[in-house]
């Protein structure tokens, strides 16, 4: 009886390990959900999203303030139609900018919200109209060597 108690207690031991190590790498991979109750649904157009994937960052000013829920190629504009989700917590004015940014040089690309100056606010399902589309490095690259070989002759 008492070995079997042993072995009962070292099993609840192993399991919540396996629990920790679980939500610890949801945490570190960016996978936790938010409470869909407290967020709202914003959309925007982008012309390149670079490598912006579906869960990336919502920064503003730095701070998390939500995640991208889907991306989609919209057949009618020909853009990227990206579905954000944020926090209730934080309102942004209308005239808000969506620019895709890179952490680093060659980091994890997210989207950053420069709040505007207006006064309304924008609603659930509302759509950001100024957007700033990826910088993709390999396009900046080739235009300065293009813009080299054209000096030298």
């Amino acid at each position: 009886m008492k070995r079997t108690t042993l072995d009962l207690w070292v099993g609840l031991f192993v399991v919540a390990g396996f629990a920790a190590l679980t939500v610890l790498a949801l945490k570190v991979g960016n996978l936790s959900t938010y409470n869909t109750s407290d967020t709202y649904q914003l959309q925007a157009y982008f012309s390149n999203i670079g490598g912006l994937k579906s869960q990336a960052s919502i920064k503003s000013s730095g701070v998390l303030i939500g995640r991208v829920a889907q991306i989609s190629l919209d057949s009618d504009r020909y853009e990227a139609k990206v579905t954000m989700i944020v926090d209730k917590r934080y309102q942004f004015p209308k005239d808000t900018f969506a620019n895709i940014l890179t952490s680093g040089l060659l980091g994890e690309q997210y989207i950053g919200l420069i709040p505007g100056g207006e006064e309304a606010f924008l609603k659930a399902g509302d759509e950001i109209k100024h957007t700033q589309s990826a910088v993709v490095l390999e396009d900046l690259i080739s235009k300065f060597l293009y813009s080299k070989a054209e000096d030298s002759q």
